[in-house]
């Protein structure tokens, strides 16, 4: 059975906070979050009735010793070679998950793309520009924002590659 969506949680993350100060559009999504889930973003794509190509999951992946952010579809993974060539690098593997909290300020399932402690690099997967506007994490498990791809490669400062895969 699907969540119902809920109403915005008190409180603010640092994401809604940099979006407001960057005086962006954006909408902000909650939702209950079922610690049993076994994806964060089809949980967060079927809760909120939003077709899975729009909700992105963010990723933190080493690429030659470099943390850097993947922002892919929830409904496919992370290209590891083309995330590594789209920064010009030659390896790429996924982050060691404390490193990743530790680094963006995020816990696991609730990292966002936006108002990291540490700003990383950014690659935003191509397919995102098919969309007028897609969901990434606000910062917190069973909260999203939705903003146009435009607006969140502009304030990440992202590279646009393909790097998703279905």
């Amino acid at each position: 059975m699907a969540k119902k969506p809920r109403k915005q949680q008190s409180g603010s993350t640092p994401a809604t906070v940099a979006l407001t100060t960057a005086g962006t559009v954006f909408t902000v999504h909650a939702y209950d979050h079922d610690p049993s889930s076994p994806s964060y973003g089809e949980e967060a794509a079927e809760a909120l009735g939003v077709p899975a190509d729009r909700v992105f999951k963010t990723l933190v992946a080493d690429v030659d010793g470099e943390l850097v952010v993947a922002v892919v579809p929830v409904a496919g993974s992370l290209d590891l070679k083309a995330l590594a060539t789209a920064v010009g690098g030659k390896r790429a593997a996924m982050a060691d998950p404390s490193a990743a909290e530790r680094t963006t300020g995020y816990v696991r399932g609730g990292i966002s793309p936006l108002g990291q402690r540490k700003r990383l690099r950014t690659v935003l997967d191509a397919s995102a520009g098919s969309h007028s506007t897609i969901c990434v994490s606000a910062g917190r498990r069973g909260l999203e924002v939705e903003l146009s791809p435009s607006d969140l490669a502009t304030l990440t400062d992202a590279t646009l590659a393909p790097v998703g895969r279905s």
